[in-house]
Formats: structure tokens, C-alpha cells, sequence
């Protein structure tokens, strides 16, 4: 009897171990099946931010400020990847930042998309067709630069350019203007007195409002733990 109960414990101690050797193995399967789709998703997405900064830089004339309305179409209304008061923030951090604009685009929404990857990513795809489109142009200039054509052209390309910041400029404003802040307004109307009417460098009017938005979170995070040490 003694012998049966010892062999029934070591039974069922073995079978235990069993069990959760088992069941370790099949969290392990699990695991790495996710990992791998985790894995094939982050690919995916790679592939598709380097094509669409790809397809925009390639296709987009007009300096920075263009490429970068097309890409918050791009992620914002097409894919869905950014809300579009993000994508508000991300562009001003690419336009207070030293660089080109077009980059700086680029480098904040890959970071935000997929980390250093995809800034990496977002670089190569906006950085190489302007890098080719330069060079094969650079090699036939001579040719082609006083070619009545081509200036006739160009000057189409600028009025289109300039009314695509205009659609730009009045779809993010009327963002800022749904909000109904009154420091918004001000900050908006300020903005454009100075740089169009008084002609304030740009860095200048980009400082100050960052001073005056630092300052506005400072003081309402002071206003919100006031009110919750009172309650």
C-alpha cells in the first residue's frame, strides 16, 4: 500500500511537470507566432512609409511646406495613423527645428510611426528622389536652362505650389480656429502681423510662440494641481 501511494504521487508529480512543460511550450509557440506577426506588421508599415515619403518627395515641387501637407494627406486622412492635432504638433517641431523642412518632416512623423527605424526610413524615401531628380538635372543644365518651355513650366509649377500652401495653411487654421481659443487667435493673427506686415524673421515669430506656449502649460498645470490640492 505504501509502495502505491508513493508510485500515485510520483504519477501525478510527473504528469504535472508534464502539463507544464506542455504548457510552457505552447505559450513559447504563441510568443514567437506573434512576434513574427508583430515583426511582419512593423515591415509592412516600414515599406509603406518609405514608398509614400517616397512617391511625395518625388512627385512634390514646391520646398518642404508642400511635402509636408501631402504627408499629413497622407497619414492623417489616408492611412490614419496620426490624429491631425498631432500632426499639428509634429509640424511645428519640423519647422522650429534647424534643417530642411521637407527632412525634418520626415525624421518627427518616422519617429512617431516606427522609432529610429523609421526615421531611417522616412529620410531614404524623402532624401533620394530629389538627390537623383538634382543630379541627372544638374548634368544637362546648360541645355535646358534658357529653354522658353521649360521656364513656362516652371512658372505653372509655382502658381500650383502656391495654391497648395493656401489649401494647407487654411485647413490646419481652421483646425486651430475649432478650438475657439482666444490666446490661439492671437497667437495666430500676431504671427502673421509680424512676418507680413512688419517683416519679423520667421525664427524670431516661431521662438515666441513656443516661450508663450511653454509658459500657458506651465500655468494651467499650476491652475490643475491648485484645484486638486483644494479638493
Amino acid at each position: 500500500r505504501g509502495l502505491g501511494d508513493v508510485y500515485k504521487r510520483q504519477s501525478q508529480y510527473t504528469r504535472t511537470i508534464y502539463m507544464e512543460e506542455n504548457q510552457k511550450q505552447q505559450s513559447g509557440k504563441e510568443e514567437k507566432k506573434q512576434d513574427k506577426k508583430s515583426d511582419k506588421d512593423q515591415e509592412k508599415r516600414l515599406w509603406k512609409i518609405f514608398w509614400s515619403t517616397f512617391y511625395l518627395s518625388a512627385f512634390t515641387f514646391g520646398g518642404g511646406y508642400v511635402i509636408v501637407s501631402l504627408m499629413k494627406k497622407k497619414f492623417v486622412d489616408e492611412y490614419h495613423w496620426i490624429e491631425e492635432e498631432e500632426m499639428l504638433d509634429l509640424v511645428a517641431i519640423a519647422q522650429s527645428a534647424p534643417g530642411a523642412i521637407a527632412v525634418n518632416g520626415a525624421i518627427v512623423i518616422g519617429y512617431k510611426l516606427a522609432g529610429i527605424a523609421g526615421i531611417l526610413t522616412a529620410i531614404a524615401g524623402t532624401v533620394i528622389p530629389p538627390f537623383l531628380i538634382i543630379s541627372i538635372l544638374s548634368v544637362g543644365y546648360q541645355t535646358f536652362r534658357n529653354n522658353q518651355i521649360i521656364s513656362l513650366m516652371l512658372e505653372g509649377m509655382q502658381a500650383g505650389v502656391g495654391a497648395v500652401i493656401a489649401s494647407v495653411t487654411y485647413d490646419m487654421g481652421a483646425g486651430i480656429v475649432k478650438k475657439k481659443d482666444a490666446l490661439s487667435y492671437v497667437l495666430m493673427a500676431g504671427a502673421f502681423t509680424a512676418s507680413c506686415v512688419f517683416g519679423v524673421n520667421v525664427v524670431y515669430v516661431i521662438l515666441i510662440c513656443g516661450i508663450v506656449g511653454v509658459l500657458r502649460a506651465l500655468i494651467e498645470k499650476k491652475i490643475t494641481k491648485k484645484g486638486s490640492d483644494e479638493k
